[in-house]
């Protein structure tokens, strides 16, 4: 009866909300129609959900006046993208968030439900402004300014709302943690897991939200930081604030590969020692670092999705096509805890189209594909493949996936995988 009610409710919001609404951004998700998976099937998430409003002026914006331009809402927030992004790959994550009953959230929930998401630990109420984030951008897509009213994210995901989802973490293959929550919460959540032998990855959002690692570091399994995030979490753990990073340029060339790992690799050194067990450091369009101290152990019994496992579906050529795997996967595996190893993974070339949403579709597209069984050097190779039809797309989320081309630049981003001395 209850479920019944709800359905008639959410039709008679459907018809209530004006129909134009988010229609760019509507897109059913074709791995996501089937009903929501049971406790214990689905990796966590906790975070934000944000409506993004991004301005894409025609021209470089000029300071002090109006610009042409183009203004979309846009379904975005770290969490909520990931989240998004892993269940169009397969992967239908539980998301644990909050958004008001104000226009901003009826958009958010409206999207989510047409997506066939579950809004179970989706916590809505009339004393929560759900968050916003307006991005403005300039003409080569490249982010300009912008301006964050996320406090709710901190104020409402509090360890007691946290709590009520105690049996999905505890039996979840891994959580995902996004720093816009607040430092307690963040702590909360991360003892949860560690209580069950839960696997966390902590997903650092920004240069200041990233320091959040300093009190739960000894939870943290894996993390992805760009750059400054990286130097900002090493810095955060150190008493001396020794670490350094500045992006330099020699005549309009961008630094060789092997000089950024160099300027890098005293901050990767010291999160390895404080226990981080993986490192995925974001470089843009130089790709990607992965960084390994010790191969992360996820739940395999719970990884395998039987009628969502989108990935999963790739041809056995790609596992089996990559010579620099077959020489150095085994060898390494067996290494891994008397010796750390890097390697630097290239980037594809792509038709930029907007740079929000790439970096959490590269951690979403790793994480779906460890949930459909990958190694973590093919999840990145994939990962880095998914990143790149997110820049090529106006939404933070690409509509949908080819899992055809993902596969075949998945290959070409293996070729040219390198193995850096760490």
């Amino acid at each position: 009866m209850e479920s019944a009610a709800r359905r008639r409710l959410e039709s008679i919001g459907r018809h209530l909300l004006p129909p134009r609404i988010l229609s760019r951004d509507l897109h059913l998700n074709p791995v996501s129609l089937t009903e929501s998976n049971a406790v214990g099937s689905s990796p966590v998430i906790i975070g934000g959900m944000i409506l993004d409003i991004h301005a894409k002026p025609f021209t470089d914006p000029v300071p002090g006046t109006t610009n042409p331009g183009e203004v979309q809402y846009v379904s975005g927030g770290v969490a909520r993208n990931i989240a998004e992004c892993m269940s169009k790959l397969g992967t239908r994550p539980f998301m644990i968030s909050a958004v008001g009953f104000d226009m901003a959230g009826e958009m958010l929930l409206r999207y989510w439900k047409s997506a066939g998401l579950s809004t179970e630990g989706i916590l809505q109420s009339k004393s929560i402004r759900t968050p916003v984030v307006s991005i403005v951008f300039d003409s080569s897509g490249e982010l300009a300014a912008a301006v964050a009213s996320v406090e709710a994210v901190e104020k409402f995901l509090t360890p007691e709302f946290i709590k009520q989802f105690q049996n999905y973490i505890c039996s979840a293959p891994m959580l995902i943690l996004d720093a816009n929550l607040h430092p307690k919460s963040i702590e909360f959540a991360c003892q949860i897991a560690a209580a069950a032998g839960i696997p966390v990855w902590f997903e650092p959002v920004s240069v200041k939200k990233s320091t959040r690692i300093s009190t739960v570091v000894n939870y943290i399994t894996c993390a992805s930081p760009n750059e400054k995030e990286l130097i900002a979490m090493a810095n955060a753990l150190s008493s001396r604030k020794e670490f350094e990073f500045h992006c330099e340029s020699t005549k309009g060339q961008r630094q060789s590969v092997e000089s950024l790992f160099q300027m890098l690799k005293p901050a990767i050194c010291f999160l390895l020692d404080k226990g981080i067990k993986l490192l995925v450091v974001t470089l843009g369009p130089d790709g990607v670092f992965l960084c390994i101290r010790e191969w992360p152990r996820f739940k395999s019994h719970d990884l395998k999705s039987s009628k969502l496992d989108s990935l999963g579906r790739m041809s056995h050529e790609f596992v089996d096509e990559s010579c620099f795997l077959k020489q150095n996967c085994t060898t390494i595996s067996g290494q891994l805890g008397f010796k750390s190893y890097a390697f630097h993974f290239p980037a594809l070339q792509a038709s930029v189209v907007s740079l929000t949403g790439a970096g959490d579709c590269l951690v979403a597209g790793i994480l779906a594909s460890i949930s459909s069984g990958f190694d973590m050097m093919r999840s990145v190779a994939v990962g880095i493949a998914v990143a790149k039809a997110a820049v090529e797309s106006e939404t933070n989320v690409p509509a949908e996936f080819f899992l055809h081309n993902i596969s075949g630049e998945a290959k070409i981003i293996l070729s040219g995988v390198k193995q850096l001395p760490l």
